[in-house]
């Protein structure tokens, strides 16, 4: 199964400059918990999530009506191709301990995102066996020895 048959194809972005108060309520309006940045060319620059405001913004005591997005963002991100094998996109998500995999075509544009809630809605397609050990990998806790 390539990620295209299962990655959700609607995806809300914001630049840079976004304020995080507005990343925050554009997450609250559209129920998730993420949110691609996208520079003035729409190429992926970074991803925003609610962690992120909150351990970033939030935690460090940052005006959310006035901070761009840009300071609490996460700039080395994570991405897959939509002719990726699904298998291949559980490896990165397994690996990185990321819930969200922004998926970007040639000139890294965002043309999609896939979460762990599309591995499960496709876990009969899939294998739930596969999701079970992706989430489990996501959710370990690693220590540094």
């Amino acid at each position: 199964m390539k990620v295209k048959d299962c990655m959700t194809n609607s995806v809300c972005c914001v630049k840079p400059n976004t304020t995080i108060s507005d990343v925050a309520k554009l997450m609250n309006q559209n129920h998730i918990g993420s949110i691609p940045v996208c520079d003035d060319n729409n190429c992926l620059c970074g991803i925003v999530t609610d962690r992120d405001i909150l351990l970033r913004a939030v935690a460090c005591n940052k005006d959310n009506n006035t901070t761009p997005v840009s300071d609490v963002m996460t700039c080395n991100v994570c991405t897959c191709s939509e002719n990726d094998e699904i298998n291949k996109a559980e490896i990165k998500m397994s690996e990185k301990q990321i819930k969200r995999l922004p998926v970007c075509d040639n000139n890294n544009h965002v043309i999609g995102i896939l979460t762990l809630g599309d591995l499960c809605h496709n876990g009969s397609k899939i294998g739930e066996h596969e999701i079970a050990k992706t989430l489990e990998n996501i959710c370990e806790c690693k220590t540094n020895e």
